[in-house]
């Protein structure tokens, strides 16, 4: 048997006992333990030769805990798959000679009378089934697939596909099938065209992924933000006493960015949460609040569960995700999808711009009703607008970034300061330094820097600082000076004309000037750049780093 993806703690103690049974181990993982557990239960239990495959399969998976994504494959039942999950995601594509007909594959239930069997075939025609984690690979063999839901055991016996569950579960209960589902990936989407890396492509894609997110969205003419996926609960939206956003990563930056503003528009308050240490506390959550649970593929384990604790409560949830399909965007109330387009690399970087457009978008809506607000949404609609064409000025200043690189790409440590609608900009940026190029990279509060940070700062320790033209831009100002003080080498990100700032550096990067909520997306450019070229210099993989995947689906 073969794992997709698993890190699902065993019962206790089935280990042990099969090691007594004489079965060894050649290393620490729980995922060792399924296939061994499989083979005793098929051959030493008192049931186990009159068991089918996938009988074994859901004894199996009776004894685990946890998120796990399998596949199963046996001697012992040639030409027989089966495939079950909880927690982690799983796909089933399905390819035939000619267009398949049905839209659904029915499920039975084993303790459901009269259930039947409800095998799905495609009559008259061969066909082929492929499993895997994420739609971006299957699309180049089929645009058809399959969601499979927690539980869901899937059997392919004799070219025929069942699912099976061992029980109907609240959700289930409504549903009596999976619905077969078509892609709307383009293979060239997924493809790297003239870059050389996934990660590269996907950090020159802004501009149009940007307009993607707003496509359709925003009325330029009349001003006006209409987002079809929140209209039947936008009025509670509006209506709320506090927001809570939740996420983990790169999303958690690109709620961290857009704070403010949300804040700013919404004149309620706006907490942001890690999706792990939300549920270590087990935050107070109430009907009245609203919950948005930001993740690029929607699988997110940690922020999934954070949802389902905030379902509970009975609390309005919203979710951003780029996948369509995928468990947020299912179990939410309403949502937007950011059409980023797929991202391969496991460093996120078109995903945050278009998550932070996609708040802005929200932001906007919600303050638009307000007469006193009107103009600032206007303002910010303007930049939106000429946002595309900024990143693409932004993204011509590669060449002096990977010259930068090349002066900084043996260096151990790299600090980052911003302050406001900045601060973010920093979080990622040092995020990103350390995915892709493993050197050690910290992300600070300008305001904090006397309070403790600054004993860093020496003539060896390189310094990038963001100054720009908005209600923080003389506290920003102080801090490049503190730095400068202390012989640190300032390279600056700063926007164009601030020849104040500019002299004040060691390097300096200037920007085109948009409205102060939007800066943040211009600004982490050059530090996606700056962290893909660190890590090629260093000859690393920057589509695949070290110990990361790129969807956590497990805690």
């Amino acid at each position: 048997s073969s794992g997709i993806n698993a890190e699902c703690p065993l019962r206790p103690g089935i280990k042990q006992f099969l090691e007594k049974e004489n079965y060894t181990f050649t290393s620490d993982t729980d995922t060792e333990v399924i296939p061994k557990l499989a083979h005793y239960i098929y051959h030493h239990s008192e049931e186990g030769k009159t068991l089918s495959f996938t009988e074994v399969v859901e004894r199996v998976i009776s004894q685990l805990e946890g998120a796990f994504a399998l596949v199963f494959k046996s001697t012992v039942f040639p030409k027989q798959i089966v495939a079950v999950k909880r927690g982690s995601p799983l796909l089933v594509g399905i390819k035939s000679e000619r267009d398949i007909s049905m839209d659904k594959v029915n499920i039975s239930y084993r303790q459901k009378e009269n259930s039947g069997d409800r095998a799905f075939n495609i009559a008259g025609q061969s066909a082929e089934y492929f499993f895997a984690s994420d739609a971006s690979a299957l699309i180049e063999h089929t645009d058809r697939v399959i969601y499979l839901e927690d539980d869901d055991v899937t059997s392919i016996v004799d070219g025929s596909l069942r699912i099976n569950r061992l029980k109907e579960h609240a959700k289930t209960d409504e549903t009596t099938s999976r619905q077969i589902t078509t892609l709307r990936l383009q293979l060239q989407q997924i493809m790297k065209g003239n870059y050389s890396t996934f990660m590269e492509k996907e950090i020159h894609e802004q501009p149009e992924s940007v307009m993607n997110t707003m496509r359709g969205r925003i009325d330029f003419t009349s001003d006006m933000v209409r987002l079809g996926g929140l209209q039947s609960h936008a009025n509670a939206i509006k209506r709320c006493r506090r927001i809570i956003v939740i996420a983990s990563g790169t999303s958690y930056n690109s709620g961290v960015a857009t704070r403010q503003l949300l804040e700013e528009l919404s004149d309620v308050p706006v907490v942001i949460e890690l999706g792990s240490d939300f549920l270590d506390r087990r935050c107070p959550v109430f009907r009245d609040d609203v919950c948005i649970f930001i993740s690029q593929s929607g699988e997110t384990a940690d922020t999934l569960n954070a949802l389902r604790y905030c379902k509970s409560r009975g609390a309005l949830l919203l979710g951003i995700t780029n996948t369509v399909g995928s468990a947020i965007s299912r179990e939410t109330d309403c949502g937007i999808h950011i059409n980023a387009g797929p991202e391969i690399g496991v460093a996120s970087t078109k995903a945050y711009t278009s998550q932070i457009v996609s708040m802005v978008m929200l932001s906007v809506m919600i303050g638009s009703d307000s007469i006193s607000k009107q103009k600032r949404c206007a303002d910010i609609i303007q930049g939106l607008k000429e946002l595309p064409e900024l990143i693409r000025k932004v993204l011509k200043k590669n060449d002096e970034i990977l010259a930068l690189a090349k002066e900084l790409f043996e260096e151990k440590s790299l600090l980052l300061m911003g302050r406001g609608y900045n601060y973010a900009t920093c979080l990622e940026g040092a995020l990103k330094v350390k995915e892709v190029s493993y050197m050690h990279s910290e992300g600070i509060l300008s305001g904090e820097l006397k309070h403790g940070p600054l004993a860093l700062v020496d003539e060896n320790m390189p310094c990038v600082i963001v100054v720009v033209k908005d209600n923080t831009y003389s506290k920003c100002h102080n801090a490049l000076q503190q730095v400068k003080a202390r012989q640190g080498r300032p390279i600056t990100i700063c926007e164009e004309g601030d020849t104040e700032v500019q002299d004040m550096s060691f390097r300096s990067f200037s920007l085109p000037s948009t409205v102060d909520c939007l800066m943040n997306i211009l600004a982490v450019i050059p530090l996606q750049l700056l962290s893909f070229h660190l890590a090629t210099l260093k000859g690393l993989d920057v589509d695949c780093p070290r110990n990361l995947a790129k969807s956590v689906t497990t805690e």
